[in-house]
């Protein structure tokens, strides 16, 4: 049985507070990948020097993303984390340059240290905290996003990126990830943390077989009525089943993003922002359709 330990949803979990302006997500939206990492997976999404990170956030907002996710720390499975003091060495001075050059875009730090969180938002201008650890990796981690008062990206992980894959037994995956956000968001609850955007975490403590178990079960999330964010553009969960690479995942990402949209995500997190806008204006003129009309009566 699902057990909610008293967590009751109170909040409409279709809007965020950015900056104290509502963003819908009525209708789905992108969230563009930019990496000033020198590691990441997929090396196209490296970007390092002042120009290469503009002329990235102006691909992702022409392109029709919506919010820029900006990452400094490596997360893939087997990746070493910088420090704390490189990671905000390198995002800082990106934030500066994001807002500086686009201060109406939406901007989230990907991070999972509450000193990264706390020093990107109160000097960056970051207007979200996106944890790939669910606070797992910090104990401040809940208080500090309390305190900050802006929306927080839970994701689920077990362990941490060098030891995630060694942990991959369940007992019912579904049932044990519902147990794992109804837990952390009970906590964030009491600590006044209303803005809540739940990741069930593709590729992070699951193998190839239970990434796409989690793709066909994603409507059981709804029961949170929380924003769904995916994140499964360029992964291994594609690559490996096709034997091929991040590079040649173009198309097999639009396939499970698609999938994700009608399993239910609100947002989509990806490398290639016009081929996820694209998908979501097709899926969303498919629905249009889809939706119960009574005219098809079955025997």
């Amino acid at each position: 049985m699902f057990e909610t330990q008293g967590y009751e949803h109170r909040v409409n979990g279709k809007t965020l507070n950015i900056g104290g302006e509502l963003l819908s997500l009525e209708t789905p939206l992108v969230m563009g990948i930019l990496n000033i990492t020198s590691n990441s997976f997929y090396a196209a999404s490296r970007k390092q020097t002042e120009g290469e990170i503009l002329c990235r956030a102006e691909e992702i907002l022409s392109e029709g993303g919506r919010i820029i996710d900006l990452g400094a720390c490596s997360t893939h499975p087997g990746a070493a984390p910088v420090s704390a003091e490189e990671e905000l060495k390198r995002l800082l001075p990106a934030l500066h340059l994001l807002k500086k050059h686009y201060p109406q875009a939406i901007v989230s730090v990907d991070t999972f240290r509450a000193l990264v969180a706390r020093r990107a938002v109160e000097e960056g201008g970051a207007d979200i905290v996106n944890d790939i650890a669910g606070g797992g990796l910090d104990a401040d981690m809940f208080r500090t996003v309390a305190s900050l008062r802006v929306p927080y990206i839970l994701m689920h992980l077990r362990g941490d990126p060098q030891t995630m894959q060694q942990l991959t037994d369940y007992d019912n995956l579904i049932v044990d990830i519902r147990k794992y956000f109804a837990d952390k968001l009970y906590e964030l609850e009491l600590l006044g943390v209303n803005d809540v955007i739940i990741d069930p975490g593709f590729g992070f403590s699951k193998t190839l077989e239970q990434n796409y178990e989690l793709l066909a079960g994603l409507k059981a999330f709804a029961v949170f009525d929380r924003p769904i964010l995916c994140g499964i553009s360029r992964k291994a969960m594609i690559y490996r089943l096709l034997e091929t690479g991040p590079e040649e995942s173009l198309e097999g990402t639009t396939v499970l993003n698609t999938l994700s949209l009608l399993g239910g995500a609100d947002i989509l997190r990806v490398h290639d922002v016009r081929a996820a806008v694209e998908t979501l204006r097709l899926v969303s003129k498919y629905k249009e359709y889809a939706k119960p009309c009574g005219c098809c009566i079955s025997d």
